[in-house]
């Protein structure tokens, strides 16, 4: 068969683009907005007034504005610019930029293409610096976290940056737990606002600007795990070499800590732990003597007495005799309040 008089073209096959990721939220765009989050972050009250996936035709405007809150703008699709005061600015996938309180701008979208903006809306507020009623649990570093990333968010240029630290994943999270409405929500969207917020800041963050990582004293931080150990379980048997096992040192390593940190030996520890709860059960019930030394580790209860008198001068019977109806019993704490 000729094939003079015949020409085959083929046509050239584009590669299919990639699947847009923030698609889903197409499916219901106001969710978020529609979620009334307001979050204590340190010394800060975060409230998120709009956190939504907008699309612009290709030649829309969004004309000049400004706002009192911080917006974020993040371009996951598409291209355009923006306006910051008298600056224009080329916007393209991966950018953001943050318009913060009273920065006027002006946004369009290309006039060929469509684009696509991932904004959070949110105002931050100082809050009452008046300390909390329990200190021990107050979040120093958390505060200091807060306080550096606003005062980032504060200064920083409102100029397009690439999303170098993956900000924009967390919106389509924000998402998926709206629609997922399990266990732990609100703690949740807490968590993925603050990431934003966060990972926003960090691109224009100098390494000064990190918060130090928190160490522990780890000698002082096995003792007191051992120490726990002991607490928990007084009334067992209980050897150097289980608790060492546990808070993962030698035993002669957590003896040293004992020394160092408790000043006495481990023995003396576990000794002192377990004759103060005896006292205790001598000044506050009747049971026998046998079961009391048999309760608390004391597997020969013989041998309590010697060391009972050795360490306060009376045998238990006599100490409740002496002590069995008063508060007392203040003497018999003397090592343990070191803890």
């Amino acid at each position: 068969m000729g094939t003079s008089g015949h020409r085959w073209e083929t046509a050239e096959r584009k590669p299919a683009s990639p699947p847009f990721l923030y698609a889903r939220m197409e499916q219901k765009r106001d969710a978020l907005d529609r979620l009334d989050l307001r979050f204590r972050w340190g010394r800060f009250g975060v409230r998120v007034l709009r956190c939504h996936l907008a699309s612009f035709e290709p030649g829309h405007v969004i004309s000049s504005h400004k706002h009192s809150e911080y917006e974020f703008h993040f371009i996951p699709k598409g291209k355009g610019r923006v306006v910051i005061g008298e600056q224009s600015y080329d916007l393209r996938e991966g950018l953001f930029y943050l318009t913060g309180p009273d920065v006027v701008h002006e946004q369009h979208s290309d006039e060929a293409d469509p684009m696509y903006e991932l904004c959070l809306h949110c105002a931050i507020e100082p809050l009452d610096r008046k300390k909390t009623a329990d200190d021990r649990w107050s979040d120093v570093l958390e505060e200091q976290e807060a306080e550096e990333c606003v005062r980032l968010l504060r200064t920083m240029p409102a100029v397009p940056a690439l999303d170098r630290y993956q900000a924009m994943g967390f919106f389509l999270d924000a998402y998926r737990a709206w629609e997922e409405q399990s266990v732990g929500f609100y703690t949740t969207m807490k968590q993925l606002v603050i990431q934003i917020l966060l990972r926003a800041a960090k691109v224009h963050a100098s390494p000064k600007s990190v918060v130090p990582i928190p160490e522990r004293d780890m000698n002082n931080h096995r003792f007191r795990l051992a120490a726990q150990f002991i607490e928990d379980n007084e009334s067992r048997p209980i050897t150097l070499e289980d608790v060492a096992e546990r808070v993962h040192v030698s035993p002669r390593q957590l003896q040293r800590i004992f020394r160092s940190e408790g000043r006495t030996t481990f023995r003396d520890w576990v000794e002192q732990v377990r004759l103060q709860r005896i006292c205790a059960e001598l000044l506050q019930t009747d049971r026998p003597i046998e079961e009391i030394a048999l309760d608390h580790g004391y597997t020969n209860p013989n041998y309590l007495y010697p060391v009972f008198k050795n360490k306060f001068g009376v045998t238990p019977s006599a100490y409740r005799r002496m002590y069995g109806g008063r508060q007392g019993g203040r003497e018999l704490t003397g090592g343990l309040e070191t803890r």
